[in-house]
This record gives C-alpha cells, structure tokens and sequence, in this order.
C-alpha cells in the first residue's frame, strides 16, 4: 500500500453509461445544460455519449451535437464510448478528445453485448488505432476491459484472462487501458489485487477504475483502488445507470458521493460540491420517474469541515 494520491480525477458517465439505462431520452439542451454545469462545478473529463446506431440506443442519437457543444469548452476532455471501427470513425470525425472501446473479459457478457468474443474486440482495437493513426488525428484511444471481477451470465473470470486481454488491448494499440466491475461483483480486496497487479503490468498506461454500486461496494472499492495508486475514477450523478445484463444493477459510484468522500480522505479533485449537489437535483428533476440513487444529498453537507461550509 502507498499513501493516497494527493489528486484524483473523476470522470462523469451519467450522460452515456447513465442515460442509456434509462427511458427517457433528455433533449440536446438539457445534456448541453448538464455539461456547462457540471464544467463550471470543476469537471475536467466527461463522457457525452456513444456512437452506436440510434435505433439501438435513441437516447445518445444526438452525440455528435452533444460532442460539439463539449468542444466550445476549454480544457474539457470530451470522451465517447464506440463499440466498433465505425463508431471510432465518426468519433475521430467529430473530434472527440478521447474514444473509448469497451471489452468484456467474460466471453458469455461480450457476446451479449458487443456480438463479438473479447479476442475479436482486441482485433477491432488494432483496426481502430490504425484508423486513428492514419486521420493524423490526436485523440486518445482507451481500451475498457468490462466483467473484470464476474458476470452475470458467465460466473467467475479469472483474474488472469482479465490481465491477458487488458495487455493485449495495449499491443494492439490503445493508448491507456482501464478495468470496469460491469455487474457490481468486486470487493475492495479484489479490488486491490487485480489493480495492483494491474498497475504493474500496464505503468501509466493503466488510468481508470469503473465501479457500479449495485451491492454498495463502489465507494469502498475506490478507495481499495487509491490504496494501490489508482488516480482516475468514474462515477454517474446521482448514480443513475446499470446493466442490461445484470438485474437489478444500479449505476457507477453516485459522482457526488465520490467527489465528497474523496475531498474527506483529503484527495483533491477541483470538484465544487455544492455546485454538484445543486446539479443532480436539476437532472433528477428532468429524469423524474427513473430512478436514481446516493446518499450524500439526503443528508447534506457536514457542517463541522471547513472544507465543506
């Protein structure tokens, strides 16, 4: 174990993993509102959307308008989740900052969801950063390794053909490399493993740990994985999200839950969190009947940290 980091940076997904869970399809302008906001409350790294046919997902048919409105703001990194060589290509024709491919370690959850065994994405990696290369575009390619500790439809997966398919990732040519508990299964002991093991396979190139809370577990897996040197999180205000193939699956780690325990263990994020507390309010207005999820706004601020006043 080493000290926890001084900075963390945490990743809002809620417009994608988040609003691709759910019914109702937000209008452009509300998503561009959430953007703005979420930008002036200190956010940094934001996923937008996806690319993938809007028949299959209406609620991220409008990306690409979302993306350019994520792009008039400075310093933002704007990331888009794509789940073949198509989707990169438009995402590299909007100029995304960073493309994200996930994979599912489990080869029963990948071919549910992406129609292809985890090899065949790890061969779709190579394609897309030969796109890339050839555009003499500068946008960052991240592999998303999915299911990395179970699946609902497969059981266990090992920790090693985790580890295989997040190297293989990065031989074929992803920037930086990611692991993501898809159906809620880690433990922050796991967690610690696997990251650990990770980390010291993959150097920098490893960036980010996805945790969805469906057994409340994502709040303490996170900071298993700062315990190991972990800097990059992402979480869903309001912890909106899940998993089509996980019943009863709740979203990542809620964003505004994250920023406080996070700024409580002394970790600085930039993150205002009032400003965070007053957004998920306005978006659970615009969500109403979906559900949603956290704690941290039930109860408020603590009034006894002048961090917090």
């Amino acid at each position: 174990m080493i000290p926890l980091p001084v900075h963390a940076v945490v990743r809002e997904v809620g417009l994608r993993d988040g609003l691709q869970s759910l019914e109702t399809v937000l209008p452009t302008a509300r998503k561009c509102a959430w953007i703005a906001a979420a930008f002036a409350a200190g956010q940094r790294e934001i996923e937008v959307g996806s690319f993938v046919p809007a028949r299959l997902l209406p609620q991220l048919a409008d990306t690409a308008e979302v993306l350019a409105y994520a792009k008039t703001l400075p310093g933002l990194v704007a990331t888009v989740l794509v789940p073949n060589l198509k989707g990169a290509e438009r995402a590299l024709e909007c100029g995304a900052d960073l493309l994200l491919l996930p994979l599912s370690a489990s080869h029963a959850h990948s071919l549910a969801n992406l129609r292809k065994t985890p090899d065949e994405v790890v061969a779709e990696m190579a394609r897309i950063r030969a796109a890339r290369d050839a555009s003499g575009k500068k946008t960052l390619i991240e592999g998303g390794v999915g299911t990395a500790f179970g699946c609902t439809l497969q059981g266990a997966v090992k920790p090693a053909e985790v580890l295989r398919l997040m190297m293989a990732l990065l031989d074929a040519g992803a920037d930086r490399v990611s692991l993501a508990d898809t159906v809620g299964y880690a433990n922050p002991r796991a967690v610690a493993e696997l990251f650990e093991q990770a980390i010291q396979l993959a150097g920098e190139r490893f960036c980010c740990g996805h945790f969805h809370d469906t057994r409340g577990l994502a709040l303490a897996n996170v900071y298993a994985a700062l315990q190991v040197g972990v800097t990059r999180f992402d979480a869903s205000l309001a912890g909106i999200g899940g998993c089509p193939h996980a019943p009863g699956a709740s979203g990542n780690a809620a964003t505004e839950d994250l920023a406080f325990m996070l700024a409580a263990c002394g970790v600085d994020t930039g993150l205002d969190i009032p400003a965070l507390l007053a957004l998920r309010a306005q978006v659970v207005g615009w969500l109403q009947g979906e559900p949603t999820h956290g704690a941290l706004w039930r109860a408020g601020l603590p009034t006894t940290a002048p961090a917090f006043a």
